[in-house]
């Protein structure tokens, strides 16, 4: 005997009362179908979605969020081709440590241990001795020019990637 769920997720013996619809102006064909998924438990209209994917070899695809009128559809499309070959530019970049200025080590030492708040004096000192290290990824590219910049002032070698 299959097994109901209602509303409040309270397993049930038998169907939940079906609404009462008003006067459908759907065929009598449709309805019965209406009707008879309207009887199946989660588990069946599961198996029935598949079924019918498989059947009619309809795959999954992601829509849009919002989609252009069907008459602009062509217009867009045109659009977006260009676009397409343009290769898109980077926004995400890591800031790698290449090479330090010796007489200016103290000072790139210090401003890696402000930059890295989970490093200790010692930790920075040997990370800045090991060059080269990255020491950001996934930096907006405003923020990586601007420590690129103040890095390099101080006298050490700095590259984006």
């Amino acid at each position: 005997m299959p097994k109901y769920f209602s509303s409040s997720s309270t397993l049930l013996d038998t169907p939940p009362p079906a609404a009462q619809p008003g006067p459908s102006s759907a065929s009598p064909k449709i309805a019965q179908i209406v009707d008879t998924i309207s009887q199946l438990t989660l588990l069946e209209v599961s198996e029935l979605v598949t079924e019918l994917k498989t059947r009619l070899n309809i795959t999954e695809i992601a829509m849009p969020a919002a989609s252009a009128a069907p008459a602009a559809a062509p217009a867009a499309a045109a659009a977006e081709a260009p676009a397409e070959e343009k290769p898109k530019e980077k926004t995400m970049f890591t800031v790698k440590l290449e090479a330090i200025d010796a007489a200016q080590k103290a000072k790139i030492i210090r401003e890696v241990k402000a930059m890295m708040p989970n490093m200790n004096l010692v930790e920075a000192k040997k990370f800045v001795e090991s060059t080269p290290q990255t020491l950001k990824e996934n930096m907006p590219k405003e923020e990586a020019e601007k420590l690129q910049k103040t890095l390099q002032a101080i006298g050490a070698t700095v590259t984006l990637s």
